[in-house]
């Protein structure tokens, strides 16, 4: 007899055993504990339990004025802070009936595409030091600080960023800026190729990946997967072209679709992601300095005195996948109520119908590949 992660008494064979991996941070990127039941090394059942980092996002916009709470926001994904902040921008605009100008649309579009390169060289990284590769850590968090330093002298901040307001933007992007971000698109493919030509085709990482940790079509739809992990099953949603956003819909980049959506398609999808965003930011940079004369870059809007009425949705093709926040608003000074939708939690989910029959070594290599940011989903 053993207990489950509910404490009670279920009956095991003599050649099961259930072991622990986590709550810690390092490998389970963030505190996320996995009851593991395996037979010999086996994976038989995993039970992702979580809960360990909760700290109430929802229930803490309750008690918060719409621009108390802005700031919040940038931390259920802290390293995707950009879209965390347009989901609940752009659903408190569409309550109280506003556009914005231009160029805070093509503004957020750019820091939106940066933050998901940063957001995906810290994820390859770290999934290369997950199995074992420290070199490629490096690599990629020598283009990461560029964008970081960019971040930092546009926001002030290298990760928190409370850049976008409601209505536009805070502060307008200068020339001078907008030419370092030139240069560094101008120079990033050069550096993802050292990073193909170091891991892809590595024969220990293939051996790591290949055919390891499917995920069928089927599984994706049901557990409501979205992001790199649904495309690399070869189902082709993406907010930004399904349903345009900002501008979008201006813009000419390609969506990358898989085939077989195991841990190496997965790295596939993110590599041919970071080459897309690249094209959008050169795109962003060049209308913006055509038109660096625009000075409009909100609606002047006065935070204080926004009380809406009615619900709305914002959306938005995060990092990770589809991210929502939906607002319950009722003529009061702080809402009624705020949900999120986040893709990690979804794809946490779904870790025990990935892992299943797979080896107790390729679990890091699995839940690795599916880029899970733990507040996300203790939100």
């Amino acid at each position: 007899m053993m207990k489950d992660s509910n404490g009670i008494m279920t009956k095991t064979s003599e050649r099961t055993m259930q072991i622990n991996i986590g709550p810690q941070h390092p490998s389970t990127h963030g505190v996320l504990r996995m009851l593991v039941t395996l037979s010999g090394e086996q994976i038989i059942k995993i039970d992702p339990i979580i809960g360990y980092l909760h700290r109430g996002m929802e229930k803490m916009a309750e008690t918060r004025t719409y621009l108390q709470y802005l700031p919040i926001v940038d931390r259920i994904d802290y390293l995707s802070g950009f879209f965390c902040s347009y989901a609940y921008i752009s659903a408190i605009e569409n309550l109280i009936n506003t556009d914005i100008p231009i160029k805070a649309k093509y503004i957020r579009t750019l820091t939106m595409e940066m933050n998901r390169i940063s957001s995906h060289l810290l994820w390859l990284g770290c999934y290369l030091l997950d199995l074992g590769a420290t070199s490629p850590l490096f690599y990629t968090f020598i283009e990461r600080e560029k964008i970081l330093n960019i971040f930092e002298d546009l926001t002030g901040s290298r990760m928190m960023y409370n850049y976008y307001t409601f209505g536009g933007i805070k502060r307008d992007i200068e020339k001078e800026l907008l030419i370092r971000i030139k240069n560094f698109s101008n120079e990033f493919l050069k550096a993802v190729r050292e990073y193909e030509d170091l891991i892809t085709n590595n024969p220990i990482f293939i051996t790591r990946t290949k055919d390891i940790g499917i995920l069928s079509k089927e599984d994706a739809t049901e557990y409501s997967i979205t992001g790199a992990n649904l495309r690399a099953c070869s189902i082709p949603k993406d907010l930004r072209k399904d349903s345009p956003y900002l501008i979008y819909n201006n813009l000419e980049f390609s969506v990358p679709i898989g085939t077989i959506s195991d841990s190496h398609s997965r790295y596939l999808m993110r590599i041919k992601e970071m080459k897309e965003s690249n094209k959008i930011i050169n795109q962003c940079t060049d209308w913006l300095l055509s038109n660096i004369e625009d000075k409009e870059i909100n609606t002047k809007i006065n935070p204080l005195t926004i009380k809406p009425n009615g619900t709305a949705l914002g959306e938005v093709e995060s990092t990770r996948g589809l991210l929502q926040c939906y607002i319950e608003a009722n003529g009061r000074e702080f809402p009624n109520r705020i949900k999120w939708r986040t893709p990690s939690f979804y794809a946490t989910q779904a870790i025990n119908t990935i892992a299943k029959g797979f080896m107790l070594p390729d679990l890091m290599s699995i839940f690795g590949s599916l880029d899970i940011i733990m507040p996300e989903v203790d939100r």
